[in-house]
């Protein structure tokens, strides 16, 4: 069974710690910059989400923002992803990620988006 609370590693280094798990399947918590990051103004960041509830599907759907703290640029993360457990019960999570910069005009929304 998949519970998203306590902390989670990425490949890159980068950390994504939940500290509260609703009886609404919604989290909260923080995101922190590995070292693989280029950015090193980026502070640990605000997250929040939900999942599927895990009594009903055990390898539940997950998806939460990031509202990153920099000092220069407003910047949002969305995550899409799924826990799964291996025969061993050990949890991994599988996420997709689109990073949205403020543009400064809708001449360049083009480029706002990763």
């Amino acid at each position: 069974q998949c519970l998203l609370s306590g902390s989670w590693h990425s490949d890159t280094g980068c950390r994504m710690v939940v500290s509260v798990l609703g009886k609404d399947s919604s989290f909260s918590g923080s995101f922190l910059p590995g070292p693989a990051t280029d950015d090193s103004k980026i502070l640990p960041s605000p997250l929040e989400g939900s999942q599927q509830d895990v009594g009903v599907v055990p390898q539940p759907i997950f998806s939460f923002t990031v509202h990153w703290q920099l000092q220069e640029s407003a910047q949002m993360t969305a995550f899409l992803g799924q826990c799964y457990v291996d025969t061993n019960g050990e949890e991994t999570l599988h996420a997709m990620w689109l990073l949205r910069e403020a543009a400064n005009s809708p001449a360049e929304d083009w480029k706002a988006t990763r």
